[in-house]
């Protein structure tokens, strides 16, 4: 028998000889143990002795996920949450599911590893039990709910700014962003929950408050409130509802703008809107209970005796504090202070002796508004004089009142509403710059109306507002002021910028047969509307697809049957009634023109207004559609309006873009806007 052994080489025994047999066998079972391991390879035998490390290439998705994916990406632990469990020996099973209190206090006892590492895993912890104990889609209100959310909030806290190193040391650092969301987060859920107990005990006459800034005492924290950042609307001591901003997904918005930075997004509901509201309330009041009926009369009241209004549903950024100048008093306290800041007034907070930048969303509240309103619907029904129009004009305000931003007022076109702007307002809201310099005005007007009475009233809305805000005029908001309109809106905002002396007096007695004694009688009013100056304080204006000279398209068929189905509000008869009714003397009562009669290429009135002069301290610019670019300029329209009606002589600019009559929407006439904008900055002195 000849036995070879690797790199011994051949042996040769007897296999008779008992001795070499003896010898043999230890060595047999050596060789026969190596075989079966060397068999078995991955077994867990030999792993106790070499643990087998394998390398596997990662796509840049997987190189990512691995670096930011956690518990609100995922609904998974984040894998540097996971990696401290394990070097805590946790059993992670266990605390991979929802932890229990064991688990995070174990974790918050473990050694091993600093401060920063394990306020961030109980940050993610803490933040994961309060999504499984809060239903999806519901306020986390329940005492359990609120204290996993508080405790979210605290550790992330504590990890911000009482652990090892400072924000700005970890300043590139991915965990720091994700415990910075981990934060947002729970605020925004906390806040949502304490107001809706705050309402319910504020409901119910129980609690201790009785008003921002007293104690509340909810899940054994003793709560505060601090709303001095925000100014409320007149007669407004806390909103009616709270939004979280990261719940909402909108349709209609362009781009959702947004800062990032420290504290929660939410949008504050403050009431009911004063135009829709006012205008439903007669449908409503067939199905309501009559005790109901006198507030709905209230709130149609107010919603005319006020002819302007700020926001009704701003968005605000709302911080959670814990008391403490340590991590161990943080951690300790069961105190905490919310409080609200207005994102278009604060862009950061001294907090900790750091500078720190607060979160922001400026299209939230926007949306929020415009998604309730109704605008849509109601401006149909304006403009054929249907039930729940409006008859009055109303001017909105994007923001509270900002004595140091200049105004740029914004004015709608026939059968619509200000959702025509919703993409402006939305980008000029996005950019900085213009953020800074500048508030949004609206005016919603009933389109049915005649435009010599509309802009009287939209000028008097105007003034009414700048004198109840500002009433010496001293105000940075009162001058400079940036006028913008669309279509019909656009022939009125072109009023707004010109005089007239004579020349409507003279248009008015040219076209209709109006004897002495009817004109004795209107004839101041009638004068506040025929005669008139520049708005004051706008230096600038731009036109968007105005038909400044009428359009043929209102006095062909089509336009002739819309006209006819067009009916005027009965605050015509409150203006002019007296003027166009019959007397008793049988004399004829005189048709009065309507919009749409107004925009066409031969009424005696839109001629009339074309001639009126601009103010020569108001710079304005064009933008003008054409729906084909082969057809020469001058013979082009966009649909409806044409070319020779929307070009001004005299514009600073004209732009000229190939589309429809809704141009304003494009984003070649939103860019032209905003370089007219900036263009308007840069020619004026720096703000101190």
């Amino acid at each position: 028998m000849h036995i070879c052994l690797p790199q011994s080489g051949c042996i040769a025994r007897d296999v008779h000889d008992r001795d070499a047999v003896a010898w043999l066998r230890p060595m047999l079972r050596a060789l026969a143990l190596a075989a079966g391991l060397l068999a078995l390879g991955g077994c867990a035998v030999l792993k106790e002795f070499a643990p087998r490390v394998e390398a596997e290439p990662l796509g840049p998705g997987e190189y990512i996920a691995l670096k930011r994916s956690d518990i609100l990406t995922t609904d998974e632990l984040s894998p540097a949450t996971q990696a401290t469990l394990r070097v805590a020996g946790l059993d992670e099973g266990a605390c991979l599911a929802p932890p229990t209190p064991d688990c995070v206090a174990a974790l918050a006892a473990a050694q091993g590893f600093g401060d920063e590492r394990r306020l961030a895993a109980l940050a993610e912890l803490w933040t994961q039990q309060a999504i499984a104990l809060t239903p999806e889609g519901s306020v986390p209100a329940a005492d359990a709910q609120i204290d996993a959310w508080l405790e979210a909030a605290r550790h992330a806290y504590a990890y911000l700014f009482f652990s090892e190193r400072a924000p700005g040391e970890r300043a590139f650092e991915d965990r720091q962003t994700q415990v910075r969301d981990y934060y947002n987060y729970a605020v925004q859920q906390a806040a949502s929950g304490l107001f809706q107990r705050w309402q319910d005990q504020a409901g119910h006459g129980a609690g201790t408050t009785t008003g921002p800034g007293d104690a509340l005492s909810i899940a054994g924290w003793t709560i505060t409130s601090d709303m001095s950042g925000v100014r409320m609307p007149e007669g407004v001591v806390l909103p009616r509802e709270l939004v979280p901003a990261s719940s909402i997904s909108f349709a209609g918005l362009r781009s959702i703008y947004r800062r990032d930075g420290f504290g929660a997004e939410v949008v504050a509901v403050m009431g009911d809107d004063p135009v829709t509201t006012a205008a439903a309330a007669p449908s409503r009041a067939v199905e309501d209970r009559d005790d109901d009926r006198d507030d709905r009369q209230d709130r149609r009241r107010a919603g005319r005796s006020r002819p302007f209004s700020e926001m009704p549903s701003p968005t605000l950024t709302l911080l959670i504090r814990f008391p403490g100048e340590d991590l161990a008093g943080v951690l300790a306290t069961r105190e905490l202070l919310i409080s609200a800041h207005d994102p278009y007034v604060d862009d950061a907070i001294e907090l900790h002796g750091l500078h720190v930048p607060l979160s922001a969303n400026y299209s939230a509240g926007y949306g929020l508004w415009l998604a309730r309103s109704g605008f849509n619907r109601q401006s149909l029904q304006t403009l054929f004089g249907r039930e729940e129009g409006i008859t009055r004009p109303h001017l909105y305000m994007m923001q509270p009142y900002d004595p140091d931003r200049r105004i740029l007022l914004m004015i709608h076109g026939l059968a619509s509403s200000p959702e025509a702007w919703v993409n402006v307002a939305n980008e000029v809201l996005g950019d900085e710059v213009l953020r800074r310099e500048f508030q949004i005005w609206q005016v919603y007007y009933p389109t049915n109306m005649p435009l010599v009475l509309n802009q009287s009233a939209i000028r008097r809305i105007i003034v009414a507002a700048m004198e109840n805000f500002d009433p010496d005029g001293r105000a940075r908001a009162s001058r400079e002021t940036v006028l913008i309109g669309h279509s019909m809106g656009g022939v009125l905002s072109r009023l707004l910028v010109s005089s007239a002396d004579d020349q409507l007096w003279t248009w008015m007695r040219e076209n209709y047969e109006l004897d002495d004694g009817r004109l004795e009688r209107a004839g101041p009013r009638l004068d506040r509307m025929l005669r008139f100056e520049p708005l004051p304080g706008v230096d600038r204006a731009v036109f968007i697809a105005s038909p400044h000279r009428g359009t043929a398209v209102a006095g062909n068929g089509l336009g002739r049957f819309l006209g006819r189905l067009v009916r005027l509000p009965l605050t015509v008869l409150e203006e002019v009634g007296e003027l166009f009714v019959g007397d008793d003397d049988g004399s004829e009562p005189v048709a009065l023109p309507n919009s749409i009669d107004n925009l066409g290429q031969d009424d005696p009135f839109v001629r009339a207004a074309a001639d009126l002069p601009i103010s020569p301290r108001v710079r304005y610019h064009s933008i003008i559609a054409r729906t084909d670019p082969d057809v020469p300029l001058e013979q082009s329209d966009d649909g409806l309006v044409p070319y020779s009606s929307a070009h001004l002589p005299g514009a600073l600019s004209e732009k000229v873009i190939t589309g429809g009559h809704s141009v304003q929407e494009t984003p070649q006439a939103i860019l032209e806007i905003r370089r007219i904008l900036h263009r308007d900055i840069g020619e004026r002195p720096p703000r101190p």
